[in-house]
């Protein structure tokens, strides 16, 4: 599985801290993880919240990636942004009951997490103990099991209610803010990681398009 990180302009002093933790879970059972910033307080690419969620719909509609982790202060302006985005399932992770619930019952492909509200002492276990639940296992085999075929059914319906309230995610790409989608694909390491993994043509030649179009202004 292809891991993406994103943290927010706020929370990004303590980028160094969850892509530790999450590699420390995620390379030992086989997945890549890759950085897409921001590194720090003082990138030069700034990503907000907003931009979080822009960047998680371009890089699992293009399969770039199979699972983004990102968050914020409260985490709850990071999901709220992921979800936004056709073809994106976000959960609001605190503990690793919550990543075991999530992964058993919701089966989403994005989790957004709080690094400033509760994160102390021992932030980096919890976050170790959320991503083991998370990324350890075969995920979408319901809790209770008993309850895992309904389950199954209401994550299709989920899937098949979004399809039809978002546009998709070209259409989102043409219509955004541009300057909005320059700044969430602004990131030192974006293109490196991007490009390299996409799967989707059409959405990889508009970002292209977009990033030329920076460059000449």
């Amino acid at each position: 599985m292809k891991i993406a990180l994103i943290t927010e302009n706020s929370q990004a002093a303590k980028n160094g801290i969850i892509h530790e933790a999450l590699t420390a879970v995620a390379e030992p059972l086989g997945h890549e993880v890759f950085n897409y910033g921001m590194y720090s307080a003082d990138d030069k690419a700034s990503l907000t919240y907003i931009m979080n969620g822009l960047l998680a719909g371009i890089l699992l509609n293009s399969k770039a990636a199979d699972f983004v982790v990102t968050g914020c202060g409260t985490g709850m302006g990071s999901m709220l942004a992921c979800n936004a985005m056709p073809g994106v399932f976000c959960g609001l992770v605190i503990d690793p009951t919550d990543a075991f619930l999530f992964a058993q019952i919701n089966d989403g492909n994005a989790i957004s997490m709080p690094y400033a509200k509760g994160f102390g002492w021992a932030a980096e276990l919890n976050l170790q103990d959320c991503y083991r639940k998370l990324f350890d296992g075969e995920s979408g085999l319901g809790y209770p099991k008993e309850r895992a075929e309904i389950m199954r059914k209401n994550r299709g319906i989920l899937k098949d209610l979004k399809a039809v309230t978002n546009h998709d995610m070209l259409t989102v790409l043409k219509n955004v803010d541009q300057d909005l989608l320059r700044a969430a694909i602004a990131g030192e390491h974006f293109a490196d990681y991007f490009y390299a993994n996409s799967q989707d043509e059409a959405i990889s030649d508009y970002l292209k398009s977009v990033s030329a179009e920076a460059a000449l202004a």
